[in-house]
């Protein structure tokens, strides 16, 4: 199944489209993504990152919740079975951006999300 032509594509859907993991910021799950970013280097990232994007990264330290305020996006996945503290999990609650987890690679999933249509 493909989201292209979909109107919109929430941090909800890819939970449900490649069983990713919510580990914290239940409540922003209904924002829309609008692109994907993957990147380890904060400044890289806040630099470059779009407005509305997946973040595919390693990092699972608080910084990345603060990033992902700053910048807009709608979601981090934490990728390469790293997991968050409960530091960055509870912030990541408190500003409402959902924290999801992925077992696998960022590549892999990265291009499962570019196949299917987020751009």
């Amino acid at each position: 199944m493909s989201w292209k032509g979909w109107c919109k594509v929430t941090a909800k859907d890819l939970v449900e489209k490649f069983g990713l993991q919510a580990v914290a910021g239940e409540k922003g799950l209904g924002r829309s993504v609008k692109s994907g970013y993957c990147g380890d280097l904060l400044s890289d990232v806040m630099a470059n990152a779009p407005e509305g994007c997946v973040w595919l990264t390693i990092q699972s330290h608080q910084n990345i919740i603060a990033v992902a305020v700053l910048r807009e996006m709608a979601c981090i996945v934490i990728t390469g079975g790293h997991t968050p503290d409960t530091d960055t999990i509870d912030k990541a609650g408190n500003e409402g951006i959902p924290l999801l987890l992925w077992p696998g690679s960022a590549y892999t999933l990265a291009g499962s999300i570019f196949s299917a249509g987020i751009k």
